[in-house]
């Protein structure tokens, strides 16, 4: 079985496990919240990994690191979320920063990665 870049990059494996994490969070929000904080949460952390895994299979590293930035903006979107959940006291502020150095590991891995990304260049 062939095993493709993105899944040997730590950033899309710690990825997986914020996806995992999350889907736990947030299955503890209210019923009415299933087709709006719920979704949109959940489509944020699936974004991140999806973009890594997209960006990889583009030839120039300039694209690559397109997609990277994507990821992150979908990382802060699933950071602003939690908050939001925190506001709305569908999760604790405890809960909150348990997952908070996760994020900032894949968001400093992210950034990470895309310089390496732009290094390469065309």
């Amino acid at each position: 079985m062939k095993i493709y870049s993105f899944e040997k990059l730590e950033v899309w494996q710690r990825g997986r496990e914020m996806v995992k994490a999350v889907y736990q969070l947030s299955g503890d929000f209210p019923a009415e919240e299933k087709f709006s904080l719920t979704q949109q949460i959940r489509r944020a952390c699936t974004s991140v990994t999806c973009n890594l895994a997209e960006g990889t299979a583009r030839y120039s590293g300039r694209d690559q690191a397109r997609f990277s930035e994507i990821a992150f903006g979908s990382l802060m979107e699933v950071l602003n979320l939690l908050i939001t959940a925190v506001d709305l006291e569908y999760i604790s502020e405890e809960r909150l920063f348990q997952q908070r150095p996760l994020i900032e590991e894949i968001g400093n891995k992210i950034n990470a990665l895309r310089e390496s990304q732009l290094r390469r260049g065309k």
